[in-house]
């Protein structure tokens, strides 16, 4: 083990493990703690390292078209570990990037316990951390213990921040009638691990589709404690009947759109479809996309039965619901992920205010990164905001504004924006837009990773 002293990085999430790994990579050791299975939270089911809480993907893995693709494609060449499992145990999502939970997360664990500058610490760290921790990243994510919240709130002098994200059913896809449902990826599209077939298609026509509607808004709700009655919900993983409760439409243009998806039973296509997403490498479980819910338990296998090739359905998991919390970023942090107030904290993950399981792994990378440098005297410069890395960086520590801030992913509004070529006309300008802008994303990183190994100061 190396004399330096190390780097303590709290909490064994997305965003603490890929800070410990990016760490331990610069050849600095590291102490990444971890509370569960000493102290365990309302959605994690076990004390797995880098444990997926909500969904298995990790979205879109199209680097050209899709800003959270190329955050993945960045961040695989600046040698993350999350990217590395996630490709390593992907399973079949259309266009996405998506993994076998279980597997992905004992890959993480397994790299971290075999990395000799890596020592894992299981406790509950309840407070700030003890003075002599002189670096420290607290990348706790949304279900932060109550100690360390109320520290960091007695800290910044802020009021917590906080949204309410819902967790979607996992259903067993032996239970799923085929006379109903059937395989197709959206305009058949193929991704990463799949041929075009990846999802599991269950239509509805009209009077299917309205009934469920009028379900899922009559169906009875989880209750909220008193203090969490007037926290808001991020716009990006509203519960599947708040959606239905703006509006009878709003679910036939979201989740449950039939566009791009042929019916093969009926040759046509449906008017509105439920679609399902492969959870594991066996293929046996399968998520309910977008079906993040606060239904009790009763209600969503009374409800999600009624949904055509799901009358028998086998639930691995029930819909579920928690309170997330973050802080506010671009008011409390510099541009290295050091609190203002008190330099020796960093902050990493979803507690800063980035939305989704990618972008706080790219968050911890980051900060890990910055960590390692200041340990070991290094000059880093942070990468250019017309990365994802950069612009999502940029975001929340300056770019939001702190007034209005609110969780955000990964999108190419965030980069500078660049004209698409002259020759491109009509609705390709968009595409062409993006693809430049992605092109320009990879070589300005290129340039960024060959300037990180300066020299010491």
């Amino acid at each position: 083990m190396s004399s330096t002293k190390p780097i303590h990085v709290i909490g064994g999430g997305l965003a603490g493990s890929e800070a410990a790994w990016q760490i331990a990579r610069a050849g600095v050791p590291v102490v990444l703690h971890e509370m569960r299975p000493v102290r365990m939270t309302a959605a994690h089911q076990g004390s797995g390292l880098a444990e997926l809480v909500c969904s298995n993907s990790f979205r879109s893995d199209d680097w050209e078209n899709n800003a959270v693709g190329l955050l993945h494609e960045e961040m695989r060449r600046c040698g993350s570990l999350i990217l590395r499992s996630g490709d390593t145990h992907k399973v079949p999502a259309g266009g996405a990037l998506a993994v076998d939970r279980v597997a992905f997360s004992g890959e993480v664990e397994a790299a971290l316990e075999r990395e000799p500058l890596i020592t894992i610490a299981r406790g509950e760290i309840e407070g700030l951390s003890p003075g002599d921790w002189d670096s420290v990243i607290i990348a706790t994510g949304p279900l932060t213990s109550p100690g360390l919240a109320s520290a960091i709130q007695q800290l910044t002098g802020e009021d917590s921040l906080a949204f309410f994200d819902a967790i979607a059913p996992i259903v067993h896809k032996e239970s799923i009638d085929f006379s109903r449902a059937w395989f197709q990826s959206r305009y058949d599209k193929a991704g990463p691990a799949g041929d075009g077939a990846d999802y599991i298609n269950c239509p509805m026509d009209e009077p299917q589709y309205r009934a469920f509607i009028d379900a899922l808004i009559a169906g009875e709700k989880t209750s909220f404690k008193d203090w969490e009655t007037n926290t808001p919900y991020f716009e990006g993983c509203l519960p599947i009947e708040v959606m239905a409760e703006r509006g009878a439409e709003t679910l036939r243009f979201g989740p449950m759109k039939p566009v791009g998806l042929t019916d093969p039973h009926t040759g046509r296509r449906p008017f509105a479809v439920v679609q399902l997403r492969q959870d594991n490498a066996l293929g046996t479980l399968y998520n309910m996309v977008g079906f993040q819910t606060k239904l009790k338990h009763g209600e969503q296998t009374r409800i999600f039965r009624t949904i055509p090739g799901l009358a028998d359905a086998q639930f691995a998991r029930l819909g579920g619901l928690h309170r997330n919390t973050f802080i506010n970023s671009p008011k409390l942090l510099d541009g290295a992920l050091r609190l203002k107030t008190q330099p020796r904290l960093r902050f990493a993950g979803q507690i800063t205010g980035v939305e989704g399981y990618v972008e706080s792994a790219a968050i911890g990378l980051l900060a890990g990164r910055f960590a390692a440098a200041e340990r070991l005297g290094v000059s880093i410069e942070s990468p250019p905001r017309t990365t994802a890395l950069g612009a999502l960086l940029a975001h929340i520590t300056g770019g939001a504004d702190a007034k209005t801030f609110q969780p955000m992913n990964i999108n190419f509004g965030l980069l500078p924006e660049m004209p698409p070529p002259a020759n491109v006309k009509g609705k390709d300008r968009g595409r062409a837009k993006k693809q430049v802008m992605a092109r320009r994303a990879l070589a300005d990183l290129d340039i960024w990773l060959g300037g990180t190994r300066a020299t010491a100061e």
